[in-house]
């Protein structure tokens, strides 16, 4: 199982213990993934991300068999093409965007470009809802989270590109997941690193309504405990216990 939802390098809001590429690969072998996508944390922070995409692949190097490179493109900044087409030649497994952090509302154009130009490359697109609760946020981190209208608007009419959505909790997955076509939700998966499992027993109520398929393995490292998704599968009640998530190894 491959995991979609992991970082290095520093977060500018908190201290994270430990956020090397040698960790995350201990991490990984711990908690028996095969590997990861990878992103470089502050990168959704910079103005232009392309110095963080080259310390991402820089970083990565040395683990490339287990760690795979997930850059970021900003779509509403020049020449975004040609950097997206730098990170495919270099290897990109996907492509990450964070449009509340670059203050890309709901109706931006440019993000619907990005995830258009994905699907021509043959990448899926991440994003991410939230990094933390908004209750533990610093006074000076002012973006909110990814809306379901705007992740909606990104996957409104797509056909072919695959959209992974990252530590989004029940309220925005089910309100985007029933506002799509059949054919829409096909193509959007959900990690499940911010779904609560026992007492609320809400990513069994999601995996009973949608189904496994419309969900990957992820953990959030360093941002959250590895270990809270593996726990919360291992609560799964007893007819769910053999369900079968996406895993983008096979896509």
């Amino acid at each position: 199982m491959t995991g979609t939802n992991a970082y290095i390098g520093p977060y500018p809001f908190r201290h994270l213990p430990h956020p090397e590429p040698a960790v995350l690969v201990s991490v990984l072998e711990r908690e028996g993934l095969d590997g990861a996508w990878v992103g470089h944390l502050p990168s959704a922070f910079y103005r232009d991300p392309a110095p963080g995409n080259d310390e991402l692949f820089g970083a990565l190097a040395e683990h490339s068999e287990r760690l795979r490179p997930v850059p970021c493109i900003r779509p509403d900044w020049p020449n975004w093409e040609r950097a997206l087409a730098s990170v495919i030649d270099r290897g990109a497994k996907a492509i990450r965007a964070y449009p509340p952090q670059w203050g890309l509302g709901a109706d931006d154009s440019s993000m619907r470009a990005l995830c258009a130009a994905c699907g021509e490359a043959g990448v899926p697109l991440v994003l991410t809802a939230r990094f933390e609760d908004l209750r533990q946020r610093h006074w000076m981190d002012q973006a909110g989270d990814l809306s379901a209208a705007a992740i909606r608007a990104v996957a409104r009419g797509n056909d072919r590109t695959r959209i992974v959505i990252c530590s989004a909790g029940r309220p925005t997955i089910e309100e985007v997941h029933w506002g799509l076509t059949p054919e829409e939700r096909e193509h959007v998966f959900w990690d499940i690193s911010w779904v609560w499992g026992p007492p609320e027993d809400e990513l069994a109520l999601l995996l009973r309504t949608m189904g496994g398929r419309r969900f990957v393995y992820g953990t959030a490292w360093p941002l959250r405990l590895a270990q809270t998704p593996r726990a919360n599968m291992a609560l799964l009640p007893d007819e769910l216990s053999d369900v079968t998530l996406s895993d983008p190894a096979d896509w």
